[in-house]
């Protein structure tokens, strides 16, 4: 049976990655995490496949989280992003990939669950990237 491919969790708040973390790992996923957007580029690099991300804005200095969700859909196209936030929420339809969702902070973390389930759920029923 093939490994099914982790979902990137990039946040630059410890507890708050720790409880995100938590809660897609209590979901069922496989999780990766990183501090910050430069970390955050590095893992998509160095990945084989990933199946989510889920990634806050602003994160201090490197890329931002629209600028990882950018690079992750170029190597991983069609890949579920959640943007999590709790300043950028009317940024979202300009600057987020298609597809996307956001969660404006603070959020349940069974939210985060559902929005990366429906995102996935989505993601399997359309028609493969050309």
């Amino acid at each position: 049976m093939d490994e099914i491919p982790p979902i990137l969790v990039v946040e630059d708040e410890s507890l708050v990655r720790l409880v995100m973390t938590e809660a897609l790992i209590e979901g069922g996923y496989t999780v990766l995490e990183a501090e910050n957007g430069p970390a955050a580029l590095q893992l998509i690099d160095d990945t084989e496949q990933l199946r989510g991300l889920v990634t806050d804005i602003r994160m201090g200095p490197g890329p931002n989280g629209w600028e990882v969700a950018h690079s992750a859909r170029e190597k991983f196209a069609g890949l579920a992003v959640v943007y999590v936030t709790g300043d950028s929420m009317t940024e979202w339809t300009a600057n987020g990939v298609p597809q996307s969702t956001a969660l404006q902070k603070p959020f349940a973390s069974a939210e985060l669950v559902t929005a990366m389930a429906n995102l996935l759920v989505a993601q399997q029923a359309a028609p493969p990237p050309a």
